[in-house]
């Protein structure tokens, strides 16, 4: 009696064991981006864009200085309701530049949308890869240990950011 209920316990240890096993990959999602042609070429048009939009903001904002500074000069020479006419314009010049910063690198932004437009095509394509690959070789789990994911160390043995990377190109 007791070697069959040692028997028993011994072979449902030995199933659980095996049960619990899981398969787990780890890769480098933004290595994998990076080395990705059509990845770079969206983040240089982003890159582009975004500089463009910097450098329009920065003519209105030295606009806004000389504006300020042409004030500051006359200011012995205005009346009260010049000064307040003036001191109304500089301001509302401030508002709508921000108003601009807003709209082209705010959360809803330009900027955001066409980076969703350009990226997020790219990145739903990578995790597409990762999962056909994952199904494909049987893992249970694949960690990005270049995201914020914790991983502070892995073996070697477990990265497979290469594979990803060569089933994409």
């Amino acid at each position: 009696m007791k070697k069959s209920l040692l028997l028993t316990f011994a072979l449902g240890m030995l199933f659980t064991t095996t049960t619990l096993a899981q398969k787990i990959a780890v890769i480098d999602v933004a290595y994998i981006l990076d080395n990705l042609d059509t990845y770079k070429k969206a983040q240089e048009e982003l890159d582009q864009v975004a500089e463009t939009w910097n450098q329009e903001i920065a003519v209105e904002q030295d606009k806004i200085r000389s504006m300020y500074n042409k004030y500051q000069a006359e200011l012995v020479l205005l009346s009260d309701e010049m000064k307040q006419q003036k001191e109304e314009e500089i301001m509302q010049k401030e508002r709508d530049i921000r108003a601009l910063q807003k709209e082209k690198f705010g959360p809803e932004g330009e900027l955001f949308q066409k980076r969703q437009a350009l990226v997020a095509p790219i990145q739903e394509k990578v995790y597409g890869a990762i999962q056909t690959y994952a199904n494909d070789r049987g893992y249970d789990i694949i960690l990005d240990k270049g995201g914020s994911s914790g991983i502070i160390f892995s073996n070697e043995r477990y990265d497979k950011t290469d594979d990803i990377l060569r089933a994409l190109k």
